[in-house]
């Protein structure tokens, strides 16, 4: 396929062709209409200028007698221009005016007329006609008349010679083909230009996806400094690739994770397996094993329950799946569940809770996160220094969001850590002797981002507080 082809199949050439065609058309239909206009408006000024010179002629002739219509015809007569004129007796036989000779149907019925001529030339010493009978040049042309009949009988015809205006109207014409002609070029070249441009844009937006596709996801779409819409586009695909590149190193990630940190439970159970299997082995070692392989299997799917989780959060709310909810009924409620555990534990929970906070989200989400907040404070409450546990749950809402806070006075977290602890398996070298499978944060904040929100973890001096803040909108 030629390259012409090739381009000619692209949209964005067939849209410019399209519209360069439009815009032509329209341009030679507005010309010809100007042309035109142009062209009747000069025919009618002319039959304007003739009638008028008529009436005029008429009185003079009815005011001032014959002999002032002669002497007016004559001075008109020998004056350069467009006019002609023609006096004649009765008859019919010439008396005076630049027209010496007029068809007899003109003289005969009074009317308009348009025909040949021939009229003295006295300007002109190179004529083209032989000398009349009066002497001097001659020059042929056509002309529009009206002739009429005066009261004394005599026949008087005023008129334009329309050569010059079939030579202004020639002029038009050509310019007019000059004009289309010009029209067409531009557009053509300005078409050429734009289709360039656009199909370089968009040949840039196909090669980057080509590479991307052959494994390069660190690739993005270029940008100018026009900001313009293929801008905004490539500003949105470049965001969202990079959501993909991190959502696939996600995933790569918690792959590597699950293969290590699902390595070693899963050969405890095979090991205490294999040792209930035994033929030495009592019931006692038995009884012992199996409780161990569920106590094994039991976290085994509560981490698999929590990724599943983690991975909906991630993949978007399905629709209607975000209702109105009172957040504050949730964080009050789970609150309270815990406070039996957490005061067994040593530990004190207290709330501040603004009522009746409604917000546009997922119940289930909702008090999911807050059940991963509450056990990992309840988890790390206690000081290192000795003393009480304290847990302070708070809920407030300003004008644009609502904002879910749970503190504790523990060891907290380093700050280079606290946003490496938000990824998925991801447990600081402190809490490796504590149970857990590192997915709580991380489903708090995947969330915080299926509702449009931020999760954060902050010094609360001593101790973490773990902040949730969500949009109301």
């Amino acid at each position: 396929m030629s390259r012409f082809a090739q381009v000619w199949r692209t949209s964005t050439v067939r849209l410019t062709a399209t519209f360069i065609a439009i815009f032509v058309l329209f341009a030679i239909l507005l010309m010809g209409f100007i042309g035109w206009q142009s062209s009747v408006q000069i025919q009618r000024q002319q039959a304007d200028d003739i009638d008028r010179e008529v009436r005029l002629f008429q009185r003079i002739e009815a005011n001032q007698g014959i002999r002032a219509l002669a002497l007016a015809v004559n001075r008109v007569s020998s004056q350069p221009g467009p006019g002609v004129y023609f006096l004649g007796d009765a008859s019919g036989q010439y008396l005076l005016g630049n027209m010496v000779a007029v068809p007899a149907e003109v003289l005969i019925e009074p009317g308009v007329y348009s025909f040949d001529y021939e009229r003295p030339d006295p300007l002109n010493a190179e004529a083209t006609l032989p000398p009349g009978p009066e002497g001097g040049p001659r020059r042929a042309g056509v002309a529009v008349v009206r002739s009429v009949e005066l009261g004394n009988g005599m026949r008087l015809v005023v008129g334009r010679d329309v050569v010059e205006r079939r030579g202004y109207s020639a002029i038009i014409l050509q310019s007019f083909l000059v004009g289309v002609v010009g029209i067409i070029v531009f557009s053509i070249i300005a078409g050429g230009v734009t289709a360039r441009r656009v199909l370089r844009r968009i040949d840039a937006i196909r090669d980057t996806s080509t590479k991307i596709m052959s494994g390069n996801l660190s690739e993005r779409i270029p940008l100018t400094k026009r900001n313009d819409e293929f801008d905004g586009l490539a500003t949105n695909l470049n965001a969202m690739l990079d959501r993909i590149e991190k959502l696939l190193q996600g995933l790569k990630e918690v792959t590597d994770n699950v293969a290590h940190d699902l390595k070693t439970p899963l050969t405890r159970l095979r090991n205490q397996a294999e040792a209930a299997l035994r033929d030495t082995a009592s019931e006692d070692v038995r009884e012992r094993a199996l409780e161990t392989v569920i106590a094994e299997s039991d976290r085994l799917i509560q981490t698999f329950n929590a990724l599943l989780m983690i991975a909906r959060a991630e993949a978007g709310a399905p629709s209607g799946a975000l209702v109105d909810i009172d957040v504050s009924a949730i964080v009050s409620d789970m609150a309270e569940l815990y406070a039996p555990v957490a005061e067994d534990e040593g530990i004190a929970i207290t709330t501040s809770i603004e009522p009746e906070v409604m917000l546009k989200a997922n119940r289930e989400l909702i008090g999911q996160a807050m059940v991963n907040l509450l056990e990992n404070a309840m988890k790390y409450a206690k000081p290192e220094a000795g003393g009480q546990g304290r847990v302070d749950v708070s809920l407030s809402r300003d004008a644009n969001q609502v904002r879910i806070a749970v503190a504790d006075n523990g060891p907290g977290i380093p700050a280079a850590d606290r946003q490496r602890v938000l990824e998925r398996f991801v447990r600081l070298e402190k809490s490796r002797s504590e149970p857990g499978s590192g997915l709580g944060l991380s489903l708090v904040n995947a969330v915080a981002r299926l509702h449009g929100g931020r999760f954060v973890i902050e010094d609360n001096a001593p101790g973490v507080r773990a902040v949730l803040e969500l949009p109301l909108v």
